[in-house]
């Protein structure tokens, strides 16, 4: 969340003449991936950021406009790495964001303060309508964790998922 804070406050300090987007706004990341060569790897309490080429198993979660993530569970193992891919089957803009309960919650609160915010993690996809993205991540850490879609209004309606993690 450090990482957020600084852009929020970045954005704040630059006033109005900063060009940011969310929401409707296309702002994919061509690389949409976790694993690239300029991702900063950092620990999280889920995980951390994976390399590409340790992934074994690609997971699809499906993003739709009914506010919902098919499938809404995941199961993976303690060590594993797992390209996520996601695919917006609505008409507008999606995103996963991986985290706990309460990060995921003090994102969700931050989006809805603003809401134009700009942001890419290595644990967070933003995806335009019809497009497919990716993250991979190193779930190195075991317990529940979930996922979320924070585009403003989104995770109220209740777009949001779970990842179980077991040795």
């Amino acid at each position: 969340m450090k990482t957020l804070h600084l852009i929020c406050t970045a954005a704040l300090l630059a006033g109005s003449a900063t060009a940011l987007a969310h929401g409707s706004q296309p702002h994919e990341n061509p690389a949409n991936m976790a694993a690239d060569a300029m991702t900063v790897k950092e620990q999280k309490p889920w995980g951390i950021a994976g390399d590409a080429e340790a992934a074994r198993r690609t997971i699809t979660l499906d993003m739709s406009d009914d506010m919902r993530f098919t499938p809404a569970h995941i199961s993976v193992r303690l060590g594993e790495t797992v390209r996520l891919r996601v695919a917006n089957k609505g008409q507008t803009m999606h995103e996963i964001v991986l985290g706990t309960p309460a990060s995921l919650d003090e994102h969700a609160q931050l989006m809805l303060r603003f809401p134009t915010m700009e942001h890419a993690e290595p644990y967070m996809a933003h995806v335009s309508p019809g497009k497919v993205g990716e993250l991979v991540w190193n779930f190195n850490r075991d317990g529940s964790f979930d996922f979320a879609c924070l585009i403003p209004g989104h995770y109220q309606a209740g777009m949001r998922g779970t990842i179980t993690v077991t040795p």
